[in-house]
C-alpha cells in the first residue's frame, strides 16, 4: 500500500517531529556534558588551548601564562602600529 494525496504530508510532518526531538535530545546530551565541567577545569582547558595556540603561531614549544603587564601591552600596540605605517614592510 503506498501513501496517497494527504499521507504524504502526513509522513513529511512525522519525520519533522522526529527530527525536532533528535536535536532535542543531541543538544541536552551536549549541555550536560559542558555542565560537568568545573569553573577551574573549564579555565585550566582554555589556558591549555591557548597557550599551544599561541606557540603554534611563534613556532615555539611553550609560552608562559603570566598577564601582560602595561608596557608589555604599549610595546606590542606601538610594534602593531609601526608595522601599519607605510614602508614598514
Amino acid at each position: 500500500m503506498r501513501p496517497r494525496g494527504r499521507q504524504w504530508w502526513k509522513l513529511v510532518g512525522l519525520a519533522g517531529v522526529v527530527g525536532v526531538a533528535a536535536t532535542g535530545v543531541v543538544a541536552a546530551r551536549a549541555d550536560r556534558q559542558r555542565k560537568a565541567y568545573t569553573p577551574d577545569e573549564v579555565r585550566a582547558r582554555l589556558h591549555e588551548r591557548y597557550t599551544r595556540a599561541y606557540a603554534a603561531r611563534d613556532g615555539k614549544k611553550e609560552i608562559p601564562l603570566a598577564p601582560p603587564t602595561w608596557r608589555a601591552r604599549s610595546a606590542a600596540a606601538l610594534h602593531r602600529l609601526r608595522s601599519r605605517l607605510p614602508g614598514s614592510h
